[in-house]
Parts: structure tokens; sequence; C-alpha cells
């Protein structure tokens, strides 16, 4: 088995986000879940009533195969990075952007990413960049959402979930 690191991306509706992230060589797991709110764990419900928790998906990665670098161009490429609390016709905080970091490579990668791509759009983006403070799963129901009910809602344009094919 080759290397393993984790990273957490809220980008809006987390069933688009696991959907298009699942498509990529060297992706070894995907999960939704809640991040960086309060210590408890949240119901959808608690989530959608502000609890503070970022719709959130966990990705463990083979960065041999998928380095962080193509994570984060890859991630960006489906979020409005200047829109604050709201992606798509998805809004409230749940709904937030961020890269939540689990060690300093990452970090780094990330605010350098956020630097210039602020330069190049000439303004300030949205997404937070953030160690991650905390992740609750959510419940069953929700994980690989879009598999089980293709006609479901998302931001994400139904063909960039078929941008890459696995191997």
């Amino acid at each position: 088995m080759g290397a393993r690191e984790t990273v957490y991306l809220a980008g809006g509706c987390f069933w688009g986000m696991q959907k298009y992230f699942d498509q990529f060589d060297g992706i070894l797991e995907t999960e939704v879940g809640y991040a960086n709110g309060p210590d408890k764990a949240p119901t959808y419900k608690e989530v959608c009533a502000d609890s503070g928790h970022a719709e959130t998906l966990r990705i463990v990665y083979d960065p041999e195969k998928i380095p962080f670098g193509k994570l984060l161009d890859d991630y960006f490429l489906v979020i409005d990075p200047l829109s604050v609390n709201r992606q798509g016709h998805d809004e409230g905080i749940q709904y937030r952007t961020g890269i939540y970091y689990t060690n300093d490579s990452q970090k780094a990668e990330a605010l350098a990413y956020a630097a210039a791509l602020e330069e190049k759009l000439g303004a300030k983006i949205a997404v937070e960049i953030l160690p991650l403070g905390n992740f609750f799963p959510a419940e069953e129901y929700h994980q690989k959402y879009l598999d089980k009910n293709p006609g479901g809602y998302c931001h994400i344009p139904a063909s960039y979930f078929s941008r890459e094919k696995k191997d």
C-alpha cells in the first residue's frame, strides 16, 4: 500500500463534492460529514439550523498518485471561491468553503495557492484555510448520496462527475 494523507474540503453541498472527488485515481476513500463547528456531533437537522459546522468531505488520498496541488486544482474548479456561505442555490453557514488541513505541508501549499489565486482575481477569497478542528461523519443516507439518488441536486455540473476515470 502506498502513502496515505487526509485532508478535509468544504465546498458547499457535500453530496456533489463526494461524487466529484470519488472519480480521481489516487483517492483512496471519502466520507461526508460535519467539520469545524462546536465539539458535539450534530444531526443534519442541527447543521441546517446553523450549528456552525460546515458540510465537509474527508478525503484519504495517495500523494504519489494525486499530489495535493492537483486536489486543490480540482477543488477550486467546482467552487466559487469568492462566495460567502453559499455555493449554487445552497445558502447558509454550513455551505461555507474551507480547506481543513492535517499537516504543515498542506497548510503551506494551501496558503500559497490561495495567495496566488487572490493575486489573479484581484480579490480576497472566502475559503477558510484552517487546521481541522473536528469532524463528525454524516448520517449513512448522506454517504455516496448521488450514487444512490442520481437525480439529487448539486451545484457541481453532472458533466464534472466523469472528467477523469479511475484505473
